[in-house]
């Protein structure tokens, strides 16, 4: 039985620095992910989908164990963000307009046999409302720039603005692909001025 593995520890893209910009190389990342549309803080989507991610990843890890005498920690969740008008993530804030794609990091061992199984477990153990949603994709960024920020998801939007308006631009870079967050808090647990989050855009020369 092999030791378990903390994605967190052994994936570099996982560090990232309070109140330095780096520009980092992330490698291709297999995930489960859900998509969804609206405000995090009460659209019934957000909850929903965090319903079906955390059972069909927790029967992932339990299959790979037993099958595969590979263990792992669950890794953190992360969130793509997007809108029509990014200036609603910097300025607005109107969080009415975000879409969204939940995801959690999936071992690359784990293969479509396995997370269609997992699916058909929770399915038969479990409400089975919005596992339809679940998916298992590959997430390919590459090149990209990342923070680590401390505080309320609502102080995000000054550091985004300094992200994307200066440090990019200066750097002869511009922004593709979508806002990526990590979160490497237990939301449960840790008061909003103590979240620890790394914010992320993907980037290629201008």
């Amino acid at each position: 039985m092999s030791d378990k593995i903390d994605f967190k520890r052994t994936i570099a893209s996982y560090r990232a620095k309070h109140g330095v910009f780096e520009i980092v190389d992330v490698p291709d990342l297999q995930y489960l992910m859900v998509d969804g549309h609206g405000d995090p803080n009460n659209s019934p989507a957000y909850p929903a989908a965090l319903g079906v991610l955390y059972p069909v990843a927790y029967k992932l890890k339990f299959a790979s164990k037993r099958d595969l005498g590979r263990d792992y920690v669950v890794p953190p969740l992360e969130g793509l963000w997007w809108a029509d008008d990014m200036t609603a993530f910097t300025a607005a804030r109107d969080k009415s307009r975000w879409d969204w794609t939940l995801m959690l990091l999936t071992p690359d061992w784990i293969d479509q046999t396995m997370f269609e199984a997992a699916v058909d477990q929770v399915r038969t153990s479990s409400a089975s409302a919005g596992l339809d949603e679940v998916r298992l994709s590959v997430l390919s960024e590459g090149r990209c720039v990342q923070t680590l920020h401390i505080g309320s998801f609502d102080d995000e939007a000054p550091v985004l603005k300094q992200m994307h308006e200066q440090f990019i631009p200066e750097h002869g870079l511009h922004m593709v692909g979508k806002h990526h967050e990590v979160y490497l808090s237990d939301l449960r647990k840790v008061e909003p001025a103590k979240l620890r989050t790394i914010l992320r855009q993907p980037v290629r020369a201008s």
